[in-house]
């Protein structure tokens, strides 16, 4: 569900949660069909990208266990890491309380030709810091104009912006709590705070839905993804991704230097595209 605005920047139209269609499914054999054709569509376009200088920002949120890590790993495994980068965004040090809080962003934006992933992202502004009353609601509700413009300067620059939601219901994030709380490799990634946060759930949909639809705008829309069914979620973001960052984009393979070339006639004899 792609949420946009209304106007080029504000509130969007209203966005309620309980209104996605949280049944959407993919079987195996269509998602290992596209998800291979995603793998090439995401390395195409970073090739691209380091000969038009492109670059782009892709944004993950979601509930906890929603499968950000997964489809971000289906990412990471094609791609050249000298030109994506992924960023796991944790509480803020004491370095970065002292700053404004987007400050450490701006630290991480992609350079030319780059990509740059968040795993978590600025929006912990409105979502943990206002649920968990770390920052005065003066600040964080200041915070949607704070980001709107962020992005609007980071679109205008030239970077292209991706932001996904990967939406789980409260029973599929029980029964993914309880698989990793039985596998010894997942284990590690079930904490304290995300049983805390299940407990606060109406507290971060509210929170959610706010945000959707305050900072959803024409350059930077949300794209609320069902995540029930991994496999419908990952293929979808993949599609999203791609969509994005390869529109108006040349993904033929760039020519080659001429000068190479020519050493390689000179070694090899001749080129593919001389037979």
């Amino acid at each position: 569900m792609t949420v946009m605005s209304k106007k080029k920047a504000g509130k969007a139209e209203d966005f309620r949660l309980d209104r996605i269609d949280m049944d959407k499914k993919l079987h195996k054999e269509t998602y290992l069909e596209r998800l291979e054709q995603q793998q090439l569509l995401l390395r195409q376009i970073q090739q691209a990208y380091l000969a038009t200088g492109d670059r782009a920002v892709i944004v993950f949120e979601g509930w906890d266990a929603g499968g950000k890590g997964g489809t971000i790993r289906r990412m990471s495994a094609v791609m050249d890491p000298r030109g994506f980068k992924v960023w796991p965004i944790a509480a803020p040090r004491n370095f970065h309380k002292e700053r404004h809080f987007l400050y450490r962003f701006w630290e991480r934006v992609p350079p030319v030709g780059a990509i740059s992933v968040f795993d978590r992202s600025w929006y912990g502004r409105v979502l943990v810091e206002r649920v968990e009353r770390l920052t005065p609601e003066e600040d964080w509700r200041r915070g949607y104009r704070e980001i709107i413009e962020f992005e609007r300067m980071l679109h205008d620059d030239g970077a292209r912006i991706v932001k996904i939601f990967m939406h789980i219901t409260p029973e599929e994030q029980l029964r993914r709590f309880e698989q990793r709380l039985t596998d010894p490799m997942k284990r590690w990634k079930l904490t304290y705070e995300d049983f805390r946060n299940r407990d606060r759930r109406p507290d971060y949909e509210v929170a959610v839905e706010e945000m959707v639809a305050r900072t959803s705008t024409e350059f930077a829309p949300w794209h609320v993804i069902p995540a029930n069914n991994k496999k419908y979620a990952r293929i979808k973001a993949l599609s999203l991704i791609t969509a994005t960052l390869g529109k108006g984009v040349d993904l033929g393979p760039p020519p080659m230097d001429e000068a190479a070339k020519a050493q390689a006639r000179e070694v090899f004899g001749r080129l593919p595209e001389d037979l």
